[in-house]
């Protein structure tokens, strides 16, 4: 029982930065029909901003705070405006292979500047909990936390002022929105910050317990693309739930199945809900005019 309430509390604290993750895709895809292939490497890359700042002393929230910013200016307005605008028009095929090439870019730049694993700090100091008999580490709690807290302001900011509202109008369907006065560029723009802002702090949450290292966008690419169509692709609590069930599935699966598939749980997954519930578990089903 102990073993399994340390697995399910760990589970959920892996889950739920898939889960800031999986928002993003979610987010990009609503108001843009945009899948960013590059969304793992952008989880990567803001790390690097942060450690040179940690290692020079800049205090560490300070240090967090300016690579949100940066992750916001350059892997939110930067790729919207270099990449996603000139090949948007072009169509899907041409968009999903720049984004492809930008995922390699990124990681053969960070390898050949650094392709060793480094330390990250934790949000907080090392200590233990003993919840229901089990030792849950306190970094895994401070994660849950800290992405609970994420979700809910981005809820807050969707559902409770008028820019969210406008941006969900967006989503939902651009054409009415724009006839309607709504600025949809100006919203299809704050979602790629939105995103921006999420990699960064999906990374600084994740670097800690797997270190900064130029193939973390390989694991965290595929664990939130997962994680967004096993919840629902149209849907923002789709890709939360998603990513709280994946992270908690995969490693009770890894326990108690093997660990040597822990990789093949997720792809288990996302096979079972594509048979079985298309749209995904909480997503809701799209009819497109052909």
């Amino acid at each position: 029982m102990a073993n399994l309430v340390n697995l399910i509390i760990t589970g959920l604290a892996t889950g739920a930065i898939y889960a800031l993750v999986a928002i993003g895709f979610t987010l990009l895809w609503q108001t843009s029909q945009t899948i960013n292939f590059a969304q793992g490497d952008f989880v990567m890359l803001p790390a690097f901003f942060m450690l040179p700042m940690l290692h020079a002393g800049v205090p560490y929230w300070l240090a967090i705070l300016i690579g949100v910013i940066l992750s916001m200016l350059i892997l939110g307005y930067g790729y919207k405006k270099l990449l996603v605008d000139p090949i948007r028009k072009h169509g899907v095929l041409p968009l999903a292979i720049a984004g492809m090439a930008l995922s390699i870019f990124m990681q053969e730049g960070v390898k050949n500047y650094t392709a060793e694993a480094h330390v990250f700090p934790a949000l907080i100091p090392n200590l233990d909990f003993h919840i229901f008999g089990a030792v849950v580490s306190a970094q895994s709690i401070a994660v849950v936390v800290v992405a609970l807290a994420v979700v809910i302001a981005l809820q807050w900011l969707l559902n409770k002022t008028l820019v969210g509202h406008q941006m969900q109008a967006t989503a939902q369907n651009s054409t009415v929105a724009r006839l309607l006065g709504i600025p949809v560029e100006r919203m299809v723009l704050y979602t790629f910050l939105i995103n921006g802002a999420l990699v960064a702090i999906a990374s600084a949450l994740v670097s800690p317990l797997i270190f900064a290292k130029f193939s973390t966008g390989n694991i965290m690419g595929m664990a939130a693309f997962t994680a967004a169509i096993v919840g629902g692709f149209n849907q923002v609590r789709g890709a939360i739930a998603g990513g709280l069930l994946l992270g908690v599935v995969n490693n009770i699966g890894s326990a108690y199945i093997s660990a040597q598939y822990r990789d093949a749980i997720p792809l288990l997954l996302l096979i079972l809900v594509i048979l079985f519930r298309p749209q995904g578990l909480m997503g809701r089903a799209e009819e497109r005019t052909v």
